[in-house]
């Protein structure tokens, strides 16, 4: 019997590959003969270069660059499919857990280390950049990665603009003479399951300014600035980026890559399914349990578990759902191919004791559902 174990991480407690490890032992308590994979996943948010280098056996890469303030540290990228493919999680360098709440300025955050760490993976050898866009501290519409890059903001005067979101209003032309040229040999793919464009409403700025400590009048004004940005963008590089789908994810970094490395923009968890391989080691699979943090009616647009179940419902493969908590309309998920779903939390309990024993809850209660399996074999002859 072989079971293929692939959830993402429970935001707050356990990693992608701490999930796997947890279900993995408690379904062995049970069942100590079966084939267990794991294949941690993620969703191209914080965690996705640990999960795909865990899942497809690669190697990670630590090398030098800046934080969302221009400080230096040490940030990882991952290579797998032998070098050939590079996997870039933006939040290692420009991501807000980097911050402290006091810290935080959308205003001139910057996404420069971001490009550090594709420099970093050009310069490894890798042909194909995975770029994970999620966890930002971030609204400078990735300017500062084009800058990394090579790329040249100027205002009417001729000088270089200071780094960061606000100073785009200045942004008088982009020049690209010089951009890194290794990056025209390499395939450049955002992974998000975010479909903000960059201006508007429903930008990157009136949504997720506020969380990176914008105020309304900073909202306001960093709006207005990459409105400014994607006109310069479309003037001096014909490619318009302001009402694209995804444009605005990690504060405007979509638009970046699209503009500047001409990348193509994907759904995050379907692009990791494809790096780790994950269909193919659904086929033959006795079982599949994904799990997450939370699913709710939500989880259907581009999430994880649904998304294992989907591709599990192709193979006829019965998948389990373990979650941290089911919220309303987690039920439309059975309709997508989930079979069942439990929440590990035993009962009334506080956040911090349920973050603190997840491994051991989530281990408990993959025990339960291995128990259950073995009975429903029995009973089915």
């Amino acid at each position: 019997m072989r079971i293929v174990v692939a959830p993402q991480e429970f935001k707050g407690s356990l990693t992608a590959v701490q999930a796997a490890a947890a279900i993995a032992t408690g379904l062995t308590r049970v069942l100590p003969d079966t084939t267990v994979e794991q294949v941690p996943l993620a969703d191209g948010g914080p965690g996705t270069v640990a999960a795909v280098v865990a899942a497809a056996g690669g190697e990670l890469r630590t090398v030098a660059c800046r934080d969302p303030l221009g400080r230096p540290i040490a940030g990882a990228f991952g290579l797998v499919d032998g070098g050939r493919t590079a996997v870039v999680e933006m939040a290692a360098a420009a991501g807000l857990t980097l911050l402290r709440p006091e810290e935080r300025d959308a205003r001139r955050a910057s996404t420069e280390g971001v490009g550090d760490l594709i420099r970093a993976a050009v310069g490894a050898g890798a042909r194909r950049i995975v770029v994970g866009l999620g966890g930002s501290a971030t609204n400078d519409g990735g300017s500062g990665m084009a800058r990394a890059l090579g790329v040249r903001f100027l205002d009417a005067h001729g000088h270089e603009l200071p780094p960061g979101g606000a100073a785009l209003l200045h942004l008088a032309r982009v020049d690209i003479a010089g951009l890194d040229p290794r990056l025209r040999d390499v395939e450049v793919i955002g992974a998000t399951d975010v479909r903000n464009p960059l201006c508007g409403p429903e930008g990157a700025s009136a949504v997720y300014g506020p969380q990176k400590g914008a105020t309304p009048a900073e909202v306001a004004e960093l709006d207005a600035a990459l409105r400014h940005y994607a006109d310069v963008l479309r003037r001096d590089l014909g490619v318009d980026v302001a009402e694209q789908p995804g444009a605005g994810a990690a504060g405007g970094l979509g638009a970046a890559l699209v503009a500047f490395l001409g990348a193509r923009l994907r759904s995050g968890f379907e692009l990791v399914a494809e790096v780790v391989h994950l269909e193919p080691r659904l086929v033959g699979a006795d079982l599949v349990i994904t799990g997450e943090g939370r699913l709710d009616g939500q989880s259907l647009f581009g999430k994880t578990t649904v998304g294992v179940a989907r591709l599990a419902r192709r193979h006829a493969v019965p998948v389990v759902a373990l979650c941290g908590g089911l919220g309303d309309g987690w039920e439309q998920a059975l309709a997508e191919g989930l079979t069942a779903a439990w929440s590990i939390a035993p009962g009334p309990a506080t956040l911090a004791d349920l973050e603190a024993g997840a491994a051991a809850l989530l281990a408990s209660t993959a025990t339960q559902v291995a128990r259950l399996f073995i009975a429903a074999r029995r009973s089915a002859g």
